[in-house]
């Protein structure tokens, strides 16, 4: 890893991956004492805590990514990184930079620390649908079918 590296990303030599945490343990049990061993129970345990942290931290980044694409179309206020008043836009798309997701407002990206307020986006008012006018019916006279009880002709009543 060169110097430009480590200076751009300081959190890269800092971190231990999972395959670096097993290299630390062989190293412990293969260096330990053998007259006072160390339980294998408490390595399991390290281990295990272990993974727990990195699904942890995972989730944690899955989250902010959730809630990054959530804000897609919102109106936001946001603090710019060099200081000022907060800027106020609309979240256009989401960038991942370095694993961490950032929100892109006015065509600046800022990252979810920086942002202060969630605005409701003002809507168009909906309009309604033009109202069709009716289209005059004409009016013809109808005869009742033949064989009712209102037609005359051809009906003989009984009685």
């Amino acid at each position: 890893m060169s110097a430009s590296t480590s200076a751009a990303n300081p959190l890269a030599t800092q971190s231990l991956n999972q395959a670096d945490f097993l290299k630390l343990l062989v190293t412990q049990m293969s260096s330990q004492d053998p007259l006072n061993p160390e339980s294998d129970t408490q390595f399991a345990a390290q281990l295990a805590q272990f993974s727990s942290l990195q699904a942890t931290q995972t989730m944690s980044g899955n989250l902010q990514t959730i809630q990054a694409t959530g804000l897609l179309g919102q109106t936001v206020a946001v603090t710019p990184s060099i200081g000022g008043n907060p800027v106020s836009g609309v979240v256009t798309g989401v960038e991942i930079a370095s694993g961490t997701p950032e929100i892109i407002v006015n065509g600046q990206a800022y990252t979810l620390s920086q942002l202060v307020a969630v605005k409701p986006t003002p809507t168009a008012a909906p309009t309604a649908p033009p109202t069709p006018t009716p289209t005059p019916t004409p009016t013809t006279p109808t005869t009742p079918p033949r064989g009712s009880p209102n037609s005359s002709a051809g009906s003989t009543t009984n009685y």
